[in-house]
């Protein structure tokens, strides 16, 4: 069965990682063509935007990387919720409770 899986790639062999699944990986530079060159300068752009034009470039990448948020379902919401709720509520009777040992140790060394 894997044969018949292995066919129908058409010859294209399996990527090795997950980065080369994705396709991430950059294609190796041509022999020669990348040494001896510096790096290119990525402020050799325009020298300044606009203002209007830098707040729309801002928001668009906020709404493209909200795009990729995975955004929880109502239930893992509320799951989320009340553990939060459970793990603070822990810890301020925790805190109430050291904060009262400690008052007591203070008096008792102290006493007034």
């Amino acid at each position: 069965m894997s044969e018949e899986r292995e066919s129908g790639r058409a010859g294209r062999e399996r990527p090795s990682t997950a980065a080369d699944r994705r396709g991430r990986r950059a294609a190796p530079a041509p022999a020669g063509d990348s040494k001896g060159r510096p790096t290119p300068v990525r402020d050799a752009g325009p020298a300044r935007r606009s203002l209007p034009s830098r707040v729309a470039r801002f928001l668009r990448e906020v709404v493209a990387e909200l795009r990729k948020v995975i955004w929880p379902t109502r239930k893992e919401l509320v799951t989320y919720t009340i553990v939060v709720l459970v793990f603070v509520s822990f810890m301020v009777a925790l805190v109430a409770l050291l904060d009262y040992v400690f008052g007591q140790a203070v008096m008792f060394l102290f006493g007034t």
